[in-house]
């Protein structure tokens, strides 16, 4: 076989079978929905993988399905969870670099009580999304509705079904606005606040140190500081 024949036999191979351009994408599971945090996540998270040579790709999935297949390893990661999320998925691996800081709050529309904990939440119907963790933990046993996104939440808020709205402020605070539902307060104090973190599969271990210095030198020259900013205001490309 001559050369040129040899060549051409190689860029038919790279063609059909998958290639090292095919390895570079990450392909990151995070919740449904359109949510400004979200977005910060995913700016921040895109910007550390293209300084390490990667790709990210992000698949929106409902409820715990997120973590389910991050951890089973159909997909490369969490985009973003609290810390702590390997004890119950134990293929997780932590990037321990903070993206943002989560704030949990309620939010209502007429109903005022005043603030003291989860507990609060007691004697009226919440509304959440589906797959929020620390929401589904911290209001068991109480009379709850379990959505797929912060807009149908919302939905059932203007329509009686459930007295409050319990999520992250950004989230909610984007859903109302983009429904043009007036008259939404979020009540104090939050209930809870915490940073949050990138989760890889452990199949990508080797990756952590260097999203780790990638992330470590964003922090340090303002790139997460602008991020945050720009995916705050919704503008994520």
């Amino acid at each position: 076989m001559d050369r040129r024949s040899l060549l051409t036999l190689a860029l038919a191979l790279s063609v059909m079978t998958p290639g090292a351009a095919a390895s570079a994408d990450m392909h990151i599971s995070t919740l449904v929905g359109s949510d400004p945090a979200s977005a910060i996540a995913e700016l921040v998270m895109a910007e550390a993988y293209r300084r390490i040579g990667r790709v990210l790709v992000v698949h929106k999935l409902p409820g715990e399905r997120t973590l389910v297949m991050a951890n089973e390893g159909r997909m490369d990661g969490e985009l973003y969870r609290k810390v702590g999320m390997e004890r119950e998925y134990p293929n997780l691996m932590i990037v321990p670099v903070p993206l943002l800081t989560y704030e949990i709050v309620i939010f209502t529309r007429g109903t005022d009580f005043v603030v003291n904990g989860w507990d609060s939440l007691r004697p009226y119907t919440v509304g959440y999304v589906r797959g929020i963790k620390i929401v589904k933990e911290n209001t068991a046993g109480m009379k709850t509705e379990a959505v797929p996104t912060m807009e149908q939440a919302f939905q059932k808020l203007t329509m009686g079904r459930t007295d409050v709205v319990v999520g992250n402020r950004l989230a909610g605070l984007a859903a109302a606005e983009a429904l043009k539902i007036d008259e939404v307060r979020v009540l104090s104090p939050a209930l809870a606040s915490f940073p949050v973190y990138h989760y890889v599969n452990k199949s990508h271990a080797a990756l952590v140190p260097a999203l780790v210095a990638a992330l470590q030198a964003m922090k340090a020259d303002k790139t997460i500081e602008k991020l945050q900013k720009q995916g705050a205001r919704g503008a994520i490309p």
